[in-house]
């Protein structure tokens, strides 16, 4: 919310008449044709900006004014470019004009205004304009204009890669390979040599160092340091800055389709560049891929120097990262280099495995194992181990390093599904991101989660989401247990602490932390998990989980849904109705839990009503519980209705006369039960659903068996007598109580005509699922093809 204050300004900038800001842009541009700008002519631009800024419309500046404001800037004063660049990211471009851009006006790359292009021809204009600069030969001195020019080429190949043509496509990567690989390998400044009796001072060239204080024997790269640059040397720090992005962009997808490889074969191009010096001989594309090689094993043996500087090392890792990621775009270009890369990348993960601080350099290289292993014959399942097991299950608390590895898994789901058999198994490990930061990871595991389901692992995954509030706490208690010390004043979170240390105990806690998939089971002893974690149901983190897993649980039941046989399904529909009652204690969790199950096992019993035939058993011994009725009533009341509903003879054959008997006298007593008393301390009267519900359930059981017609009658007879003596201690509310009353004398009189009642309860499936509009022996199709001719006005 803004103050007060800034409100009001706000609403001046929004209000501003349209006479008065025209004498706003005059008075501005008589201050921008002085010689002198001082503070009135900043808290002019800065008004300028404000007033652009919190209009709903881009407006269009004066020209005169726009000009002005183009060239402020190149302007010295770094205030006078930022708000000049900032004023005309807010305004549209001239009607009509080709914007003159020059050298001196778009070499602030951070200042730099792609949307002041009208088109595609301006862009391509100001590209022809900045590699015509490359053309000549370079200044003997720095030059801010040659430096800042890949990075202003970098940005319009961002919003526009095709203006470029193939020509200068060309030219560009000719300049790239000098850069990368032919800069200066002195610095920038010189040491001073001679004394005080020897006449002036001369400078004498100084080698460029490696980042562990030693002389650079080989050529430049972004490794290297000194006191200072050239400009070259600058060039080559850009150029690799950019690299990847120009490889992505005009190599990788064959922007400019050529012939330079026609007569050349890509092995001989390969042999001749490992083999010979003259690389020079290569067609452009093909000598920058070459280049980019080299550099990037250069920089590979550079990462391996001990660095003096914290800051340097975090270099190594960004230019390790960078490096694997160039090398994986050539040899998806070039295959013949996959044979001449992989020795080093072998070589790098060897070196890297066992630290984690490396960790983000990994997940490149596992990507380049992924795309090349297979071709290059290579085993990677030490690769996979490490990045499906020890990482995730070491640094689950790393932001970074979850992102980018489960950005890693999106990107190349299906080929890590086909290649990686640790995938699926080592979901246990990557729920580990999830229950650490559930609300910045969720959206990965939407997309993630259907991967995870499979006929093996369907089961123990569904018991592992209901139990990710468990595992987040655990996670927390481990991370404390490492920086916490053992002996600890009594308070809050130390007996918990203490349960984590017990070992007694540490064996239901390691079981949550398990790295694989079917690695034991903690069932028998949930309620005692639970009753430890308790008192962590109100932590942040974990209150976060419990709001994501319904969520995810409705991916999950989807999944299952399409990929599951009769035998999975109904091992499924025992897990609900078992982890029903098995849950972390938070009230609001445990709510959208049972709504979920609710939920989808109407679906699965909708999908394969066979299913109720199979669990009849589990379900009635489910329904038959008279304390389900308060303490699980969503899904007690959809396993009653699925009761009622599919068990019969249309649904299932093997539905028989002393099935659907037993399932009566179950919920009939329960019913009686919960409508002759009061509900005990502590528990709230039944909601007019459930009894409605029952009443519906056993009067369609009573449909398809008559005899037990006059046992519904008579309950409902008395129910009816019952309500209009007064009130009854199990409905506290009259409307409710007229409702179920309602309900009850509606059933009774259908069962009055019991072939009517099994009509009406328990339709054929062409009644449930008429369609009767498309059927040629009814009368409906052609009244409704003369309805819509007389609509149109055609009839007659």
């Amino acid at each position: 919310m803004y103050s007060h204050a800034s409100e009001s300004f706000i609403k001046q900038a929004r209000e501003i008449p349209e006479p008065e800001l025209q004498k706003f842009y005059s008075k501005l541009l008589k201050l921008l044709q002085g010689k002198d700008f001082g503070h009135e002519t900043l808290d002019s631009l800065q008004r300028l900006y404000l007033i652009l800024s919190v209009n709903k419309y881009t407006k269009l500046l004066p020209p005169e004014l726009q000009k002005k404001l183009l060239s402020l800037l190149s302007s010295p004063v770094e205030q006078l470019q930022v708000l000049s660049s900032a004023v005309l990211r807010e305004t549209l471009p001239l009607s009509g004009q080709e914007l003159s851009y020059n050298q001196e006006n778009i070499m602030s790359p951070s200042l730099f205004v792609p949307e002041q292009a009208e088109s595609k021809a301006d862009l391509s204009s100001l590209c022809t304009l900045l590699l015509r600069g490359l053309e000549g030969r370079p200044s003997e001195g720095p030059s801010p204009s040659l430096m800042l020019t890949l990075p202003i080429i970098n940005t319009i190949l961002t919003h526009s890669p095709d203006c470029l043509t193939e020509d200068q496509v060309t030219l560009l990567s000719k300049k790239l390979v000098d850069w990368l690989r032919y800069a200066s390998i002195v610095q920038g400044g010189g040491a001073s040599s001679g004394g005080f009796f020897t006449g002036p001072r001369s400078r004498q060239p100084v080698p460029i160092a490696e980042l562990d204080g030693t002389v650079s024997g080989d050529f430049f790269t972004v490794l290297c340091v000194g006191q200072g640059f050239t400009e070259d040397q600058w060039m080559n720090v850009y150029s690799f800055s950019m690299l990847r992005h120009w490889l992505l962009t005009y190599h990788s997808c064959d922007f400019y389709p050529s012939d330079d490889r026609s007569e050349v074969d890509g092995s001989v191009v390969s042999m001749v560049s490992a083999t010979s010096s003259s690389s020079r001989l290569l067609p452009p594309k093909e000598r920058l891929r070459e280049k980019a090689f080299q550099y990037c094993q250069r920089l590979i043996e550079q990462s391996d120097r001990k660095a003096h500087k914290r800051t340097d090392t975090e270099l190594q890792k960004a230019c390790l990262v960078e490096a694997v990621c160039i090398l994986d775009c050539v040899c998806v270009e070039d295959a013949s280099l996959v044979y001449r890369t992989f020795p080093c990348i072998k070589a790098l993960f060897g070196r890297l495995s066992s630290d984690l601080s490396f960790a983000r350099v990994l997940i490149p290289i596992a990507q380049f194992y992924l795309n090349h292993g297979e071709m290059a014959a290579v085993d990677c399942d030490g690769v996979w181990m490490l990045v499906f097991g020890r990482y995730p299950g070491e640094l689950f608390n790393d932001p970074f390093l979850a992102h980018e590895f489960l950005r890693f898994l999106r990107l190349n789901l299906d080929s890590v599904q086909l290649r990686v058999p640790q995938y699926i198994r080592s979901f246990p490990n990557l729920l580990k991101f999830l229950a650490w930061d559930s609300p910045a990871v969720v959206d990965d595991f939407v997309d993630l989660l259907p991967s995870l389901v499979t006929p093996g692992t369907a089961v123990e995954l569904l018991h592992s989401l209901l139990d990710l509030p468990c595992l987040t706490a655990t996670l927390v208690l481990q991370l404390r247990s490492v920086s916490l010390p053992i002996a600890e004043p009594s308070g809050r979170g130390v007996r918990l602490q203490d349960a984590f240390r017990n070992p007694s105990l540490r064996g239901l806690f390691l079981f949550l932390l398990r790295g694989e998939a079917g690695s034991g089971d903690t069932i028998d002893r949930l309620s005692t998990l639970h009753e430890l974690l308790a008192e962590a149901a109100d932590w942040p983190r974990v209150v976060h989980c419990a709001q994501v897993v319904p969520v995810l649980l409705h991916i999950y039941f989807h999944r299952v849904v399409e990929m599951a046989d009769e035998k999975l399904l109904a091992h499924l529909i025992l897990v609900m109705l078992e982890r029903s009652s098995l849950l972390l204690k938070i009230p609001t969790y445990i709510r959208e839990i049972h709504r979920v199950f609710s939920c989808h096992l109407l679906r699965l019993c909708k999908r394969r009503p066979s299913l109720v035939v199979d669990q009849s058993h589990e379900l009635l011994e489910f329904a038959g519980a008279t304390a389900n009725v308060y303490s699980k009533e969503e899904i007690f009341t959809h396993v009653v209705w699925v009761l009622g509903e599919y068990l019969s003879v249309s649904c299932d054959s093997r539905c028989s006369v002393s099935l659907i008997t037993s399932c009566f006298e179950a919920l009939e007593a329960v019913l009686f039960e919960i409508t002759s008393s009061a509900p005990s301390p502590g528990n709230i009267c039944p909601a007019p659903k459930v009894i409605t519900t029952l009443m519906s359930a056993l009067a369609k059981l009573a449909s398809r068996s008559h005899d037990l017609i006059p046992r519904v009658s008579l309950f409902l007879s008395k129910l009816r007598t019952a309500a209009r003596s007064g009130s009854v201690a199990w409905c506290a509310d009259e409307e409710d109580l007229v409702s179920v009353v309602t309900r009850g004398e509606e059933l009774w009189s259908l069962l009055k005509a019991p072939g009517v009642a099994q009509s009406v309860l328990t339709p054929p499936a062409h009644i449930n699922a008429p369609q009767w509009h498309r059927d040629t022996n009814v009368a409906s199709p052609l009244q409704l093809r003369s309805v819509l001719l007389i609509m149109k006005g055609t009839f007659f």
